[in-house]
């Protein structure tokens, strides 16, 4: 039964929220099930918590509409568990809270667009080499929704970058912010690489947090060849938990590449990006 709220009055809605997801493994279990470990025994095994604890966890999500049971086999009865539209609006408070605590918990509290090799985000990002990306993660690319894995083609690279100054406005001191500059040229070097990239039966996709309709517009003034996807509700972001920062009222994904099989599993990592030309590279000969 949904818990009451953490407070006497009926119209704040934090107090309201917290009815539903104040409870920390609530909020573990709505990041765990976004990274696509829907069956109770992968969330236990996740969270390392009592079966009765995650029972009793998962039936406060189900009768508060943030998740439902889908059954995948009918003898014996068994069943996944999915975020609902209310679940999955979740995400971007699950990506905000991740960076805050990036930066100010195991973090100095600088507001950064990078990390060094040591810092927590890199050790998180690494360790989704052997894991897979959940099926049919889809995200807007243009007017139309695609895949994030092209499982046609041998790999797919995808790679992750702040922001591009075409057509939106940067905000106010975005130089000065470590790491977020260079989103054009990433773009373009990649885009001057295509024909390398096709031979090879490697798609490339980039991916921000822009909104669609001005990745389209970018890619058409700079005559970029390969998809890109917006990931604007942090689908993505919060199912790998790719390291972010924010700035100008926006989660911004922190630059870095992944090389994917077309079963979906992440097969290497690029992370922390310090030298654009030879991230392609990397990219380059790591899928091949």
């Amino acid at each position: 039964m949904r818990r009451s709220s953490y407070s006497p009055e009926p119209d704040c809605a934090i107090a309201q929220s917290l009815g539903v997801v104040g409870d920390g493994w609530e909020l573990l279990i709505i990041r765990d099930l976004a990274r696509g470990l829907d069956r109770f025994d992968l969330l236990a095994e996740s969270l390392r918590i009592s079966r009765k604890v995650l029972t009793e966890r998962l039936n406060s999500l189900l009768d508060s509409g943030v998740v439902e049971r889908v059954a995948y086999q009918e003898r014996p009865p068994r069943y996944a568990y999915k975020l609902t539209p209310r679940g999955r609006a979740l995400l971007p408070v699950l990506v905000a809270l991740q960076d805050w605590g990036d930066r100010w918990l195991l973090g100095d509290g600088e507001l950064t667009g990078t990390n060094a090799p040591e810092e927590a985000p890199a050790h998180r990002i690494h360790e989704l080499v052997g894991t897979r990306i959940p099926a049919d993660l889809l995200l807007p690319a243009g007017q139309q929704l695609r895949d994030v894995v092209d499982e046609t083609a041998q790999a797919t690279i995808i790679f992750g970058y702040p922001a591009t100054g075409r057509p939106s406005k940067l905000p106010e001191g975005w130089e000065d912010i470590a790491g977020t500059t260079g989103c054009t040229l990433e773009n373009k070097l990649f885009a001057e690489r295509a024909t390398d990239f096709t031979s090879a039966g490697i798609a490339v996709h980039g991916v921000s947090t822009q909104r669609p309709d001005e990745q389209q517009t970018f890619a058409e003034l700079e005559n970029i060849p390969h998809i890109l996807l917006s990931d604007t509700e942090l689908t993505l972001t919060a199912a790998l938990r790719l390291p972010t920062f924010r700035a100008g009222g926006y989660e911004r994904l922190k630059r870095h590449i992944l090389i994917v099989a077309p079963t979906r599993e992440i097969k290497a990592v690029l992370y922390p990006i310090t030298d654009i030309p030879a991230a392609i590279d990397w990219a380059y000969t790591t899928a091949t």
